[in-house]
């Protein structure tokens, strides 16, 4: 059986046609009223992707998300983002469209076209598809960026001149830099449960290690890491980033040269063999990462013990 394709919204104008809402004022910005709003009528829960930005603030949100190939997690959260061509569906449980309320910006990239938000907002983690849940907020977290989008709306709903545009990318770029600090936030709020995690990272890396995998299958990657921990790369990266100021690459990095120390100091194997037996391919690669973090080559390292 072929595989369906996901449907495909490649203008805000239409997804409000289909979504049965108002045509919107400004045809690459729209922000929509949720109260009430239940599923794409015969589309939902089709997976569906658009070619412009969603931001969305859901309250009273009873259903399904999908972002990719994983759950999305309203549970707690309620601002979600959706990055342009994504795959995403939504199912409503029953009798959730009529709980549910909050907003969604839908935003068509070109609107950003040569301004400096334009590469700003494919920086931001949490419009990729690693991310699986949505931002906590506060009531007074969750006041400020309605505010800001109520200003974005009534300045697109005016009488539009010369400086609308810029007055629009600048309370967008309020809206994400809030988001950042949330996301950034959130994992600070989580502080005992990241801590475990960061344990359970030490655990497994040992692990690896000590058991020389590393021999048969190379250095552990992130994305095994992450694996192991059933959270997403960007999430782990993200959170060790705020505990300890390193990406999760810099920890498996660190655990490695923990290792390759104690194999120049207590070994006579050779700094190949060392390298070898470690995961990499070519034992210049291995120097050059040593180096790095020590300042020093293995052999300088080696000397220093003689």
């Amino acid at each position: 059986m072929a595989t369906k394709q996901p449907y495909r919204f490649r203008t805000i104008t239409e997804y409000c046609r289909l979504a049965q809402f108002p045509k919107p004022a400004h045809p690459l910005i729209s922000v929509i009223n949720l109260a009430g709003i239940g599923p794409l009528p015969d589309y939902e829960p089709t997976s569906m992707v658009a070619d412009f930005y969603f931001i969305s603030l859901k309250r009273g949100f009873t259903g399904k998300v999908r972002y990719g190939q994983q759950a999305y997690d309203f549970d707690e959260g309620v601002l979600s983002f959706i990055a342009p061509n994504q795959v995403f569906s939504i199912e409503l449980a029953e009798g959730g469209e009529r709980t549910q309320s909050g907003w969604l910006l839908a935003l068509h990239p070109d609107f950003l076209w040569n301004t400096p938000l334009a590469d700003k907002i494919k920086q931001y983690e949490y419009f990729s598809y690693a991310a699986n849940e949505a931002l906590c907020l506060s009531e007074q977290e969750e006041r400020k960026v309605t505010t800001v989008i109520q200003h974005l709306e009534q300045e697109y709903h005016g009488n539009m001149d010369q400086f609308s545009q810029d007055v629009i990318i600048a309370q967008l770029d309020v809206l994400l830099t809030y988001s950042e600090r949330f996301y950034h936030r959130q994992f600070l709020t989580r502080k005992i449960a990241n801590h475990q995690i960061l344990q359970r990272l030490e655990a497994v890396l040992a692990a690896y290690f000590d058991s020389d995998a590393q021999v048969k299958t190379g250095l552990p990657t992130v994305q095994y890491v992450a694996d192991k921990l059933n959270v997403s790369p960007n999430y782990l990266s993200g959170m060790l980033k705020v505990l300890t100021g390193q990406s999760t690459q810099q920890h498996i990095h660190d655990k490695l040269i923990e290792k390759a120390k104690v194999q120049l100091s207590t070994t006579d194997l050779s700094v190949s063999e060392i390298a070898y037996a470690l995961g990499f391919e070519h034992s210049q690669s291995f120097s050059r990462l040593f180096k790095t973090k020590t300042s020093r080559s293995p052999l300088e390292f080696r000397q220093s013990f003689n």
